[in-house]
């Protein structure tokens, strides 16, 4: 089964970075660097792969920011311009 728009949230993204790093969301703030916690390029793009099932997303989109509020927010729009795209 493929994400959707709504199910892309950002409760969703921290529990995908979470299940990358073997860790508990709730050890996952949305101001953690995450490379800090161990989100090497590998996993970024792993994730990255995973969201762009949602919207269209590139690891270079994420690669620009470092914590899970920044990538939240190039997902917020991309699932914007989705929705406004659709109509």
């Amino acid at each position: 089964m493929s994400l959707t728009l709504d199910d892309l949230t950002l409760e969703r993204m921290r529990a995908d970075v979470a299940a990358v790093l073997h860790e508990s969301p709730d050890d996952i703030r949305d101001d953690d660097n995450l490379i800090d916690l161990g989100v090497d390029s590998l996993r970024a793009l792993n994730l990255s792969l995973l969201w762009s099932e949602a919207v269209p997303l590139a690891f270079s989109d994420l690669a620009e920011h470092t914590t899970l509020a920044g990538w939240w927010g190039v997902v917020q729009a991309r699932i914007a311009a989705e929705r406004a795209a659709r109509g």
